[in-house]
């Protein structure tokens, strides 16, 4: 512990992102860093406690506490307060293979657990993970690392998200020969085109780490589509083993009437439009564009945060973004103590972004849709919502109920639908033919990997449903782990 009254001299300090009224003009970044001393003080804000919470991933009351990928988190904060930058990397590296990813888009459950976070603000975890990182492309300390002994072992890995990107790299390690099939136009899965480029930059960051996999011998094929241009019985004949990690891509609708008309799509429908525009450097010509349309956006979270920023610099005429849960408290509630995950209200980037254009926070709880509405041409022209209350039905469950009287129509030429997602696709995984669960999702058990089928193995959302980019890399690095075993009789994986 560098500095044993650091938490007591310090307060909590992050960074100015880029202001609001400037970021939404263009498609760069918006966080910006601290400089060096001040990043010392915050790692000094560390207590080093003697159980540290932060970097044992748990799910307490179903959301995830701590750091998933069991990250060194006292470690390296120590180690940055004492300036030893190239240390801190080498502990950062040692159970996360793509700090540079979970520095920017990871919600931090690890600060949410933070021991100091009991009575003050937190230790700046993903910051100061993310100024490892940084720093150490910076110095060029991340070069490629190829196996120097091969083991003559073939897998292949399907998907490219982080499940699938930290499956490559470590059975690639592991001197595999790995080949990774993605259906897209470009490698990264959800990081190239479920996040938008503001939050994580696809040419300097994703595919910057993927360029080096490729040095390091892990070979891409991307518009591969299972059961459509590559045929399943490949993976079983061509490969020692496959780890399936195709991600729980089937979006929640809303099946009401109107859902037919013009203008109303799925979130990633419109995110992965505008990303590809973006990469090919003409935005205009996205075919869902929000240029001069009222907005409303159905849903909250992460998804539907990247909806409002984007329409935002489309330059939407409104916005309104519909939650159907209550606003969350300011304070942790007392049904929600430490070290859960704090459920409290907070503006992240779009709704700060959406304030300062339109003058208040774009968010409205507790209501939910009850139609849309369309033109003469068949789109969408407004929607119909009306406000609910929570209340348990004869089964014990909170279900929700309308409030009479409490409709209003809205206008709305562009509809996002951003409510979650119910499990993978299961065109693929009937081609390959594995087990699913009553969820739909693989049926393979955690910490196992093994899917109904011997040799393949499955990980991330496609196995425990939607979640977290970091508990996707947690599983990614499992199932590798648990396909040496099975290549090799051991495994030496972490």
């Amino acid at each position: 512990m560098g500095k044993p009254t650091g938490f007591l001299e310090y307060l909590r300090e992050l960074p100015a992102d880029r202001a609001p009224s400037e970021r939404v003009g263009d498609w760069k970044e918006f966080h910006e860093h601290l400089e060096e001393d001040k990043l010392k003080k915050q790692g000094a804000r560390c207590m080093n406690c003697g159980v540290p919470f932060c970097h044992t991933g748990k799910l307490v009351s179903g959301m995830a506490s701590g750091c998933p990928v069991n990250n060194l988190i006292p470690e390296w904060n120590d180690l940055v307060y004492r300036g030893l930058w190239r240390e801190a990397l080498e502990r950062l590296h040692k159970t996360n293979n793509f700090p540079e990813f979970t520095g920017r888009v990871c919600p931090a459950p690890c600060e949410g657990s933070c021991v100091l976070g009991i009575n003050d603000p937190p230790v700046t975890i993903k910051n100061l993970e993310c100024s490892i990182i940084d720093h150490g492309w910076g110095e060029g300390w991340v070069i490629p690392q190829a196996p120097t002994v091969r083991t003559g072992k073939k897998v292949a890995i399907i998907g490219s998200g982080p499940a699938g990107l930290s499956a490559a790299a470590q059975l690639n390690r592991a001197g595999h020969t790995v080949t990774v099939f993605e259906r897209a136009d470009r490698p990264g899965g959800l990081l190239m085109y479920g996040i938008p480029n503001m939050k994580l930059d696809k040419q300097e960051v994703v595919l910057r780490r993927i360029r080096m996999m490729e040095q390091e011998g892990i070979k891409f094929i991307c518009n591969a589509n299972v059961g459509d241009n590559v045929e399943p019985q490949i993976f079983l004949k061509e490969f020692d083993a496959t780890v399936i990690c195709t991600g729980a891509t089937q979006p929640r609708n809303l099946q009401i009437e109107g859902r037919e008309l013009g203008g109303i799509h799925f979130a990633m429908e419109y995110l992965t439009a505008n990303t590809k525009a973006v990469l090919e450097g003409g935005v205009p010509k996205t075919p869902i564009h929000a240029g001069g349309k009222d907005v409303v956006v159905i849903g909250g979270g992460d998804t539907g945060t990247d909806c409002v920023g984007t329409a935002l610099r489309h330059g939407c005429k409104s916005l309104v973004q519909i939650e159907i849960l209550p606003k969350p408290p300011g304070e942790r509630a007392a049904d929600n103590p430490w070290p859960e995950w704090p459920k409290v209200y907070k503006m992240d980037y779009g709704q700060e972004e959406a304030a300062a254009r339109f003058g208040a926070d774009p968010r409205v709880y507790m209501t939910t849709v009850k139609k849309f509405t369309g033109d003469a041409d068949g789109r969408v022209k407004d929607l119909t919502t009306v406000e609910i209350k929570w209340e348990k039905n004869e089964q014990g469950q909170f279900v929700p109920k309308e409030l009479p009287g409490t409709e209003k129509v809205r206008p709305a030429q562009l509809v996002l639908l951003a409510m979650g997602f119910l499990g993978p696709e299961q065109a693929l995984l009937k081609e390959i033919g594995v087990a699913t669960d009553p969820r739909s999702n693989v049926k393979a058990e955690f910490e196992k990997y093994t899917t109904s089928i011997p040799g393949v193995f499955a990980a991330g959302d496609c196995r425990r449903g939607q979640s977290l980019v970091v508990w996707a890399i947690n599983e990614g690095r499992g199932a590798a782990r648990e396909c040496d075993r099975y290549l090799m009789g051991s495994t030496d994986l972490p």
